[in-house]
């Protein structure tokens, strides 16, 4: 992790760079080898809180051929090949904020089974995952909802739209905005994250223990 020495305005500067090609080679340059460090950092220590081996997989962008990418991410999953198909967990920019997510999208073939699972376990949840941390339905928007405005009754609506809903997806995590001072320090950033995941890698858990 010498490499590694937290995210400045720079790293979130590249989303205002137009073009595709100017716009990813800066992503390569400036905040791939960041999110390379932090994936292969935090692998272990999910791999252990899960009982599942982690991989990690940078975000390559590769399918895009006219829009630059408006975030990008570094995201474990147990699986070597890709993490899509997978709940996950990732680490990633957008051009307002850093996220921290347990993720699952929409090429999940599992979501039905894990909707029950997590359904079931939803007091669990409210205990585990703090007021503050938030939710999304969309790994696509930047927006999303603190748990504290959501209440019981909203998870409940996420989890179940989740087995419901083709294009369902279910992320809970935390945000950082860009002008946070804990980005640049280091050791701060690290350990929130060690922090996120902690609370992250029991939701993956109760999320499994249906299935």
């Amino acid at each position: 992790m010498d490499t590694f020495t937290g995210f400045q305005q720079e790293d979130f500067d590249v989303f205002r760079i137009e073009g595709l090609d100017q716009r990813m080679e800066a992503i390569k340059t400036i905040v791939r080898p960041k999110l390379e460090s932090l994936g292969q950092h935090f692998a272990p220590a999910i791999s252990v809180a899960t009982g599942s081996e982690m991989f990690f997989h940078v975000a390559k962008h590769a399918r895009r051929t006219v829009n630059p990418p408006a975030d990008t991410w570094v995201a474990w999953a147990a699986d070597k090949r890709g993490y899509k198909k997978h709940p996950h967990f990732q680490v990633g920019l957008w051009g307002t904020h850093l996220f921290v997510w347990y993720a699952v999208i929409y090429e999940a073939p599992a979501k039905g089974e894990i909707s029950r699972a997590l359904g079931e376990h939803l007091d669990d949840i409210l205990a585990i995952v703090p007021d503050d941390f938030r939710w999304s339905p969309d790994h696509t928007e930047p927006d999303s909802t603190p748990q504290a405005l959501l209440g019981k009754e909203g998870v409940k609506k996420l989890v179940d739209r989740l087995a419901q809903v083709k294009k369902a997806e279910l992320l809970c995590g935390i945000t950082i905005d860009r002008n946070d001072p804990v980005l640049a320090d280091k050791d701060a950033l690290l350990g929130r994250l060690d922090k996120t995941f902690g609370v992250l890698t029991k939701l993956y858990n109760l999320g499994h223990s249906g299935s």
